[in-house]
């Protein structure tokens, strides 16, 4: 295994540490401003990146829409701010690394498909030599990854890219015909409800 063509057994830990950024599905913010939680691995980070990282991980509008902007403080864990919001602060923070490994753990899982798929248009901006490392049972978060593996109980049952794999009768298909049969039925009653409007 390498990073950026250097053997891992060849890194110390810190080394290691410093090329990974991971987005974990419960995300930690600390009693700080916003600035400082998105800055928090590199405080050295300026103003011009903190924002570039924020519009990325589309945590910039409702930031810039808060009473002290980036330097609005937020409590504990991020109290006060939605489960979305937390998880885009967190996605920003990781972004503003510019790691070779980005690990998202289930790290869009408060935050609606139309702002999930703005945010992997930015991932998918990031430089070739940067790997992200997509973990989530929604599919729209993995569909466009260069290699999706299937696991179910701890072990790999298949893999593929997207395309192949909705072709295969097993796990992945029918977690998708599910998924996607959901979002009609939410498109049908949300058509539905804007016709009974007067």
């Amino acid at each position: 295994l390498r990073i950026n063509e250097r053997p891992v057994h060849g890194l110390n830990l810190q080394q290691l540490r410093s090329e990974v950024a991971i987005v974990p599905q419960d995300p930690f913010l600390f009693s700080d401003s916003i600035r400082n939680n998105i800055a928090y691995g590199d405080p050295t980070a300026d103003a011009d990146r903190v924002v570039a990282a924020a519009r990325n991980a589309q945590a910039y509008d409702f930031i810039t829409a808060m009473p002290e902007g980036f330097e609005t403080v937020v409590g504990e864990r991020g109290v006060g701010l939605s489960g979305g919001q937390r998880q885009r602060l967190t996605i920003a923070r990781a972004l503003l690394l510019e790691s070779s490994i980005l690990v998202l753990d289930d790290a869009t899982s408060s935050v609606d498909t139309h702002t999930e798929r703005r945010i992997q248009e930015a991932l998918r901006a990031r430089p070739n030599n940067q790997t992200t490392f997509i973990i989530s049972q929604r599919i729209s978060s993995v569909e466009h990854a260069n290699v999706i593996l299937v696991v179910d109980q701890g072990s790999v049952i298949d893999r593929g890219t997207h395309a192949e794999l909705i072709t295969r009768p097993g796990f992945y298909q029918d977690l998708y015909t599910l998924q996607t049969s959901h979002l009609q039925e939410a498109k049908s009653d949300i058509a539905a409800a804007d016709t009974d409007v007067p």
